[in-house]
């Protein structure tokens, strides 16, 4: 549930946050996603929204797949200057896999459907973890917010894109440089 601020100065002085129970069902997944897309894009936050729309299903779907029983799983959301927080509640106390490093053995087969969530949660956000809760465990992420442009000159109007001979970035060309 998003509580609204009182005042201009509240709503830029707190950060945004969501709080959602969750079917324990593999219809929480598309529930989840549309709720961080929506959220991230109506404050036009920072985040990824891409990457944190795909972390957050890996967590939803950790949490369906991995606990028992019919509980609601919960999912808080919290929208930061700095980027935005997620975090994913269930009952079961046990902590999920090591999500400060890769479980001993053999990496994921490529054409296996299952066993990369906590590697993506791992590598592409910018912290991740669990703690305990009063009633089971929350796992969260973080994501950083998306980087500023470098400072420069911005380019000429009118310009025009060309390629990279090295298949790297496009230059700039500006309408002096053309032929």
């Amino acid at each position: 549930m998003r509580e609204a601020p009182a005042t201009a100065a509240e709503a830029t002085a707190k950060p945004a946050s969501w709080r959602l129970a969750l079917p324990h069902t593999s219809a929480a997944v598309p529930l989840a996603r549309a709720l961080i897309r929506t959220a991230l894009a109506d404050l036009d936050a920072v985040a990824d929204c891409d990457t944190a729309e795909l972390l957050t299903a890996e967590l939803v779907a950790n949490a369906v797949e991995h606990t028992a029983g019919d509980a609601p799983i919960h999912l808080v959301v919290e929208v930061l200057e700095t980027g935005c927080q997620v975090e994913v509640h269930d009952h079961d106390p046990a902590p999920p896999g090591n999500l400060s490093a890769p479980q001993p053995g053999p990496a994921p087969e490529p054409w296996q459907e299952h066993g990369r969530g906590l590697l993506l949660i791992r590598a592409l956000s910018s912290a991740c973890g669990h703690r305990p809760t009063e009633h089971g465990k929350a796992v969260w992420f973080t994501l950083p917010g998306a980087a500023a442009p470098a400072p420069g000159p911005s380019p000429a109007p009118n310009a025009a894109p060309i390629a990279a001979p090295d298949g790297g970035v496009p230059a700039q060309r500006t309408p002096q440089d053309r032929p």
